[in-house]
């Protein structure tokens, strides 16, 4: 067990060890139980989290509010739009005056090159620890959640376990890249051999792909990158599916939309599961367009875990503000 956590930021997957993501998952699997038995638990009593959001959220806010309600402190949610940031608040000022009235920052910014950069340079000038809520890289509070879900179904040796992150058709916007990049770069720490498929013009970043071949390197597991998803699925313990844009190849929504729409068969359904081993688990971090993305039989189905994996976002949350900020 690792402690020396206290004031670090987490702003990218790879900021923690293994060692430490593990502590962060052994308080997270305590805390749980604590809730779930009524126990109080105010690790973080009198202390004040900012979360200041550039991008809309259901379950980022609500997790994160809740959970410092329940360890004890208080959460000040901040819209971007209602803050002087438009009228000259730089990076700079945020970081050394948020981080001189908060015992913590969590942001959300997913900005197309902006959102990353603006997390790290109020990281610089903050004496606070800074989470990411999500940038446009990453989304490591989501990462955690999601492995915290794969041990709880299929135990914590997930050594020789195949997960496919498998991009899938959306008629909504064109979402961020983070969460496959995140998924890419933390399973294989943890033995999951990976699969990465998606149509040719979805590539994700290729600084982020040399990383992870780089840890399924250093931790013995494989990854692969396949665009055909019917292949990708076959004999998968986990199916991450979930649609991002097109950014590697263009950053214009309109020309994104007419990419997106060449693969609109990009659809997870029970035929597609059925690839999988029949215990196969099916995972998004929702919201998820419903029978566009994924059918309701699927998404509601009993392979299904999308609510467990969201509750965990609360859990582990709770454990790395607990770890950071006490």
């Amino acid at each position: 067990m690792q402690t020396g956590l206290r004031g670090r930021d987490f702003i990218s997957d790879l900021d923690f060890s293994k060692e430490e993501v593990e502590t962060v998952l052994e308080l997270a699997w305590d805390l749980k139980m604590k809730r779930a038995l009524g126990q109080p638990h105010p690790y973080l009593r009198d202390k004040a989290l900012a979360m200041l959001f550039f991008f809309s959220s259901t379950r980022t806010r609500g997790s994160f509010e809740a959970g410092m309600a329940q360890l004890g402190g208080h959460a000040a949610f901040i819209e971007s739009r209602t803050t002087q940031i438009s009228h000259g608040d730089t990076e700079k000022e945020m970081g050394d005056i948020y981080g001189r009235y908060f015992d913590g920052i969590a942001i959300r910014h997913c900005d197309w090159g902006d959102g990353n950069r603006y997390l790290n340079l109020v990281a610089e000038a903050s004496r606070a620890p800074v989470l990411n809520m999500q940038c446009d890289v990453y989304h490591p509070h989501q990462c955690l959640a999601d492995l915290m879900t794969i041990q709880e179904k299929k135990g914590k040796d997930l050594r020789g376990k195949k997960i496919v992150v498998s991009w899938a058709y959306a008629s909504s916007y064109l979402k961020p890249i983070s969460v496959p990049q995140s998924l890419i770069l933390q399973m294989p720490r943890f033995g999951m051999d990976v699969v990465l498929t998606h149509p040719p013009e979805f590539q994700l970043m290729p600084e982020i792909m040399a990383q992870a071949r780089e840890q399924a390197e250093m931790f013995r597991t494989s990854f692969e990158v396949m665009d055909n998803m019917e292949d990708a699925y076959k004999d998968a313990d986990v199916i991450y599916a979930k649609s991002w844009g097109p950014l590697m190849t263009t950053a214009d929504p309109d020309d994104g939309k007419i990419l997106q729409d060449k693969y609109k068969n990009w659809l997870v359904d029970d035929a597609k599961m059925a690839l999988a081993k029949k215990d196969a688990i099916y995972m998004h971090p929702l919201p998820a367009d419903r029978d566009i993305e994924v059918t309701s039989a699927v998404l509601d189905g009993r392979q299904s875990v999308v609510m467990d994996e969201a509750e965990n976002r609360l859990h582990v949350q709770k454990a790395v503000m607990a770890l950071t900020m006490s």
